[in-house]
């Protein structure tokens, strides 16, 4: 599955603290652009979104849970912003291989519409070429704690999902790599 909810990092410290995903990538999708890196992203001119793909064993997590995880792990109301990060590369989209993708985040919304004063602005596009993020990206928030970022953003992202999602957290596996 190839969500994005703003900044790269912040999904892939959820994801990788949740019981039943087998590997987390960063990257850049939801454009034509060949070839993009972080720099080229973050101009904001290349219509790519920073996010992630997430494998996981539907026999112990369903699809359902990992689009609720989500829409707690990100602010699925603001379109292309996640806090101070701001651009379309931040946009919250679902990316769909399939109508039965399209239909299942249809369904996602409407359900996690209901923990949201505001509408949700998640987008469903098309799912395209994938381009993995540097390795630099990688774990970033297991990799890089003592960056602020990680404390001031992240952090609390990670205790939301913590006060909803308890019973799914284990402790974070740095070889959930997708590669």
């Amino acid at each position: 599955m190839t969500v994005a909810g703003g900044c790269f990092w912040c999904l892939d410290a959820v994801y990788r603290r949740i019981r039943g995903v087998t590997a987390v990538e960063s990257g850049y999708t939801g454009s034509d652009w060949p070839d993009p890196d972080y720099e080229s992203v973050c101009t904001g001119r290349t219509g790519h979104a920073e996010g992630v793909r997430v494998a996981f064993d539907e026999s112990v997590i369903s699809a359902d849970m990992v689009l609720d995880l989500f829409f707690t792990g990100h602010d699925p109301t603001t379109l292309n912003r996640q806090g101070h990060d701001v651009g379309t590369q931040y946009r919250s989209a679902l990316f769909a291989a399939d109508a039965a993708d399209e239909e299942l985040f249809r369904a996602a919304i409407r359900r996690n519409q209901e923990n949201w004063p505001d509408p949700i602005v998640t987008t469903i596009e098309p799912l395209g070429a994938w381009y993995p993020a540097e390795s630099f990206h990688q774990d970033f928030y297991s990799n890089r704690p003592d960056v602020g970022y990680c404390h001031v953003i992240i952090t609390p992202k990670l205790a939301a999902v913590r006060r909803r999602y308890s019973s799914w957290l284990v402790e974070p596996s740095p070889t959930l790599g997708l590669s």
